[in-house]
């Protein structure tokens, strides 16, 4: 098991979640195996058992089924410009003294997200000297690293290692040549100080151009290390995807979901 950073409190694991998404409105509520899927994510992070569970939203139905689900909500405002922002509104909200000095950003539409992956990203903040933690996993399905909807990282891994500096992100197949590819996982733990500086920086040249907002930080000069995991969650971003993540969670047993 890796090595997890050493801190004075649990991390607080942060989902910001909106219903105006452009390609699925209302999806935080949207109804996978009779619960809100926000309900299926929060469930899925208190499973981690790592820390206090928040959702940051903008609507009194998130709120209420985040609530139910066992997560404290927080109300934000809707227009921030981005769930970055949000998160660290809710951090704000819940922690003003700062007491939790690690966030971890879980993106509200992960409903087959494995708890197991919410616990390795902590893993490269182990070195004091990383700024922001995220997986990723081998990219096997060569029409994954042909699709610009597949994220890919360019991480710096030896034979045999797990975790190592994100260099760049692309939605192009990088870095060229031979040897393995990987698809990032929009999952993302963050030191506090990180993260409070993160959110006052303007929108990046490469980050507009790529549509990634991970390459603020690395335009920035702050560190982005990469643990490399096994499984990849569906995001849910269209209605196709939603049929899928109901399709994989109504063949689970009740008990996993």
């Amino acid at each position: 098991m890796p090595r997890l950073p050493l801190r004075s409190q649990p991390p607080l694991i942060v989902l910001p979640a909106r219903m105006a998404s452009s390609r699925l409105p209302g999806k935080p509520m949207a109804d996978i195996a009779g619960k809100p899927m926000i309900a299926h994510v929060v469930e899925r992070a208190l499973a981690a058992h790592l820390g206090p569970v928040v959702v940051a939203c903008c609507e009194e139905a998130v709120a209420r089924a985040a609530a139910r689900a066992g997560a404290k909500a927080v109300m934000t405002d809707p227009d921030l410009p981005s769930g970055s922002d949000r998160v660290w509104a809710a951090v704000q909200a819940v922690d003003p003294e700062g007491h939790h000095d690690l966030v971890i950003n879980v993106q509200a539409d992960l409903p087959t997200l494995d708890p197991v992956l919410i616990r390795d990203v902590l893993a490269p903040l182990a070195d004091p000297a990383v700024d922001i933690a995220t997986p990723v996993a081998r990219i096997t399905d060569p029409a994954e690293l042909a699709d610009p909807g597949v994220v890919k990282a360019a991480v710096a891994l030896a034979p045999g290692q797990r975790v190592g500096p994100a260099l760049y992100f692309s939605r192009q197949a990088i870095p060229s040549g031979d040897g393995p590819h990987y698809h990032h996982i929009g999952l993302y733990a963050f030191r506090r100080a990180a993260l409070a500086r993160f959110v006052t920086l303007p929108p990046g040249v490469l980050e507009q151009r790529e549509r990634l907002e991970q390459l603020r930080a690395l335009e920035n000069h702050m560190r982005i290390d990469a643990v490399l995991v096994e499984t990849v969650p569906l995001g849910v971003d269209t209605p196709a995807d939603l049929e899928r993540a109901r399709a994989l969670l109504a063949a689970r047993p009740s008990a996993d979901r």
